[in-house]
């Protein structure tokens, strides 16, 4: 599956408060078949707050990735992929979004990158991965499985572009069940390896390495996209949190 160009330019907004000013609000129009659908409990006396979480940062040459999902204090609503080649000037989705869908974890290596995910009604359920081998112009996801298994993507990381390894979390209560599994084919494709009742950790676990940090200082209303750039961070973009009401 090919996704497409960007749907939605994003861009801080003059109306906001001083306060709020050089935020990038991600755009959200709550309509009847959402609260249908996902069944919110939101009227005029009483709305629902919208909020806009960012999961995961990364970059690919001059493009820089944030990952994140739309959602209310119960209900994760859309999963999110924005991606700006300007510094943070300006930001595009770089797939359409993705319903019951939450991010977690990113890695690229040159032109390839990885990033998984999983739905949410409420359990996780159908973990999968979005993979690009161009920079990020392209992404397409990928299944883990292709029938339908409770679970998530604990972890992966990648060797090379081909050769790389995940563990899928299945546990449920106190009790523990993980399975470790391989690709050689780049995450088009897993072997499994290893079934465990103990919580299993890769060799190489999160953070590629990149330099990037989110952080949510205390009292803000915003989650702070940061770089070590030699020794100093340098900020790339303010993600305003509360980016709405449903009523």
């Amino acid at each position: 599956m090919k996704l497409g160009l960007p749907i939605l330019c994003l861009v801080p907004l003059l109306a906001q408060s001083p306060a709020e000013r050089g935020m990038v609000h991600v755009d959200y129009t709550c309509t009847a078949e959402d609260i249908d659908s996902f069944g919110l409990a939101c009227t005029e006396e009483r709305s629902c707050p919208i909020f806009f979480e960012v999961s995961a940062v990364d970059s690919a040459g001059s493009s820089v990735f944030v990952a994140g999902d739309i959602h209310t204090a119960t209900t994760t609503l859309y999963g999110v992929l924005l991606s700006t080649e300007d510094g943070g000037a300006s930001w595009s989705e770089a797939i359409p979004r993705l319903r019951s869908t939450a991010f977690e974890q990113f890695q690229f290596r040159q032109d390839h990158g990885w990033l998984s995910g999983q739905r949410l009604e409420p359990l996780p359920k159908d973990p999968f991965l979005m993979i690009t081998t161009n920079g990020g112009k392209d992404w397409h996801q990928r299944p883990l499985f292709e029938e339908t298994r409770f679970g998530s993507i604990a972890q992966f990381w990648f060797d090379s572009a081909s050769a790389g390894q995940l563990i899928f979390d299945a546990s449920v209560g106190n009790r523990t069940k993980q399975e470790l599994y391989s690709t050689m084919t780049g995450g088009e494709s897993w072997e499994i390896k290893q079934t465990s009742s103990k919580l299993l950790q890769l060799k190489t676990g999160r953070g590629s390495g990149s330099g990037w940090t989110v952080t949510t200082p205390p009292g803000s209303k915003a989650y702070l996209i940061e770089r070590n750039a030699g020794g100093r961070k340098e900020t790339l973009a303010r993600f305003l949190i509360h980016i709405g009401d449903c009523k």
